[in-house]
């Protein structure tokens, strides 16, 4: 029994490392991917070589160099530090940042692309002021792209002068670089908080890429409002000095608003819903975020802005045009 037990352990512990083991080395081995395969496949055959041995009646020699591989291997990849300085792709090649003097906010390099293609744009960065104390609405947007649970979470902030600017925390990618959900365990990935012009960001999704997106009205005071456009501000400068790197799970699109959202909002309960960001809407309805006169299937039917934004395409009043009968939005 005691025998079975170990051996037990022994496959519970080598098994998960080990895959870990070649993940890491799939997404970090500096090389073109036949090395990093490679590298993969050397990590896995050394860990399941090291679980025989230890199966077969050698623990201290197949524990033993199991234990000080896998030692080296993480002293590597703590080595492994995110950085600002890296050959971009263009729609995240520059950073966001902000400056406050009291209720004013300037923010430098506001992303307000012209997409007529995925790789088919005129690229444009622009310097613009807004002034919080004419903050009037903020607006949830959910894009989605293959499964019901999976989406892109993105935060408008709407002005009284029918200016709307989204803020989206999104991977920085290179240039030779496409998004991959298993890379964002890895350390594949830096963070960026992107500032945008409303009919860059979603159209890009909508129009260009084939998202399906949704809008709901977020019942907020202006408090509030103004605490959390800080809050992204405050996070875009901060990934200026200290870069960090994107995580699939615990710094995603939609766990760092959590986060932000926390500060203005203390005891918002923890929620699967929080990683499974296609289902958020129903974690902000259950705690009376949105507007809960209508059922949650009624806003997000009545939400659903993807053929809007496709009909609005060169409409100078996009923004206007996305919202028409979204509920808890008047027409202008």
């Amino acid at each position: 029994m005691r025998t079975f037990l170990l051996s037990a352990l022994a496959v519970l512990v080598f098994l998960p490392t080990t895959l870990w083991a070649a993940f890491a080395l799939r997404y970090q081995v500096p090389g073109p991917l036949p090395v990093k395969i490679a590298a993969a496949v050397a990590a896995a055959i050394f860990g399941l070589g090291m679980l025989w041995l230890t199966l077969a009646g050698r623990p201290a020699w197949g524990a033993g160099l199991y234990v000080v591989g896998f030692g080296l291997l993480l002293a590597w990849w703590h080595g492994i530090a995110p950085s600002n300085d890296r050959v971009w792709a263009d729609d995240v090649a520059q950073m966001t940042t902000g400056q406050v003097e009291g209720h004013m906010v300037t923010l430098r390099n506001v992303r307000n692309f012209d997409w007529r293609g995925p790789a088919d744009y005129t690229p444009r960065w622009e310097t613009r002021s807004y002034d919080l104390t004419r903050l009037a609405s903020v607006d949830l947007i959910l894009s989605y792209w293959t499964i019901e649970a999976i989406a892109h979470t993105l935060v408008s902030f709407g002005f009284e002068d029918g200016r709307h600017l989204v803020f989206s925390v999104e991977i920085r990618k290179e240039r030779h670089e496409k998004f991959s959900s298993i890379g964002g365990f890895f350390k594949e990935f830096e963070t960026s908080v992107v500032a945008a012009d409303e009919r860059d960001i979603v159209r890009v999704r909508t129009n260009i890429r084939g998202e399906d997106d949704y809008l709901y009205r977020v019942s907020m005071p202006r408090e509030a409002m103004m605490s959390l456009f800080l809050a992204y501000v405050d996070e875009a400068n901060k990934l200026v000095s200290t870069p960090r790197f994107y995580h699939t799970i615990t710094a995603n699109c939609t766990t760092i608003v959590y986060h932000m959202m926390t500060r203005i909002i203390p005891g918002l309960p923890m929620d699967y819903r929080l990683v499974l960001a296609g289902y958020l809407p129903g974690y902000i309805y259950d705690v009376r975020g949105l507007d809960t006169s209508h059922p949650l299937a009624e806003l997000k039917r009545l939400g659903r802005i993807t053929q809007r934004a496709r009909d609005a395409d060169a409409d100078p009043d996009f923004s206007q045009a996305i919202r028409r009968g979204v509920p808890g939005i008047a027409e202008r």
